[in-house]
């Protein structure tokens, strides 16, 4: 990683699974930069080691940590509130956690847990932490999707797999919410001062859906020569959560720090809006911010 010290300082930023992975090496470099990073993790033991090893490396105290299941809609509703009564700003939010489950598993709240982590946890911790992000403005919003989307559909008529459950697709479903949701996101958020873009960080090497069996598994085994290191897969998170390259950028979908066409079906203005009225419906949206 390049040495851009001091380019975050004063910055706010919140990083999703940062524990491990993408997750944890976007964190270490925003806090090397200067930013103030906290750090969302679902296992405290895991996230306090990571934390330290941060700290230590870049010299930055300014680490914070706190823990979510971001599979419960409840305990995320709960993570807003906490954060919104200890800190008044949000400079950048990047939603990073992400699973990818051989067998359909259900969240607390009854939804397919795939969907319900990658997309709707998502949806529901943006749209909570909305206010604080506009009022930081400029700010940025990140989210990591996948070139999974380009094979991925919406199935409006099976969103939690009842019917049929594949791990593959279900995935891939999830990664084209990201693009769809990100899209629509930036549209709505047009002349507040906070961008929404997302990105596929390529093949890379980490702990990821490790044991998946099925097509998916095989297709990871397959792609495990080619796979690039956490650091390098971390570039494209870190650039558009820091670069002033991309200030005032949004609704983009970018790879390798450069915006890139998503799939033909993410730019179909009717499936964006219906895919976010139904997770507004299964995230019990309105109610949870009026609460």
């Amino acid at each position: 990683m390049p040495e851009i010290n001091g380019l975050m300082k004063g910055k706010v930023c919140l990083v999703t699974g940062a524990n491990s992975g993408i997750g944890k090496v976007t964190a270490q470099e925003l806090a090397r930069m200067g930013a103030q990073v906290i750090m969302v993790c679902r296992d405290k033991r895991r996230g306090e080691e990571a934390k330290a090893e941060i700290t230590a490396a870049t010299a930055n105290p300014q680490v914070d940590l706190m823990t979510v299941d971001l599979a419960s809609q409840a305990a995320i509703s709960q993570f807003a509130k906490d954060f919104k009564a200890h800190y008044d700003r949000l400079h950048v939010l990047v939603n990073n956690a992400g699973i990818a489950l051989s067998n359909r598993t259900l969240t607390p709240d009854g939804l397919e847990a795939t969907f319900a982590v990658n997309h709707l946890a998502y949806f529901l911790l943006t749209e909570l932490l909305l206010d604080t992000l506009k009022a930081s403005a400029p700010a940025r919003i990140v989210n990591v999707s996948s070139e999974a989307q380009s094979s991925g559909k919406i199935a409006f008529d099976d969103l939690q797999a009842e019917k049929k459950y594949s791990q593959m697709q279900a995935y891939s479903q999830s990664k084209l919410a990201n693009v769809l949701f990100t899209y629509e996101l930036a549209r709505r958020l047009q002349d507040t001062g906070v961008t929404a873009n997302c990105l596929h960080p390529g093949a890379v090497k980490t702990n990821f859906a490790q044991g998946s069996t099925g097509f998916f598994g095989m297709m990871l085994r397959l792609a495990r020569p080619f796979e690039i290191s956490p650091e390098k897969g971390a570039e494209t998170s870190i650039y558009l959560a820091s670069s002033p390259e991309v200030e005032g950028v949004s609704g983009k979908y970018f790879s390798k720090k450069q915006p890139k066409q998503s799939s033909t079906v993410s730019y179909d203005p009717a499936i964006r809006q219906r895919l976010w009225e139904e997770s507004a419906r299964l995230t019990g949206l309105k109610s949870r911010i009026e609460d």
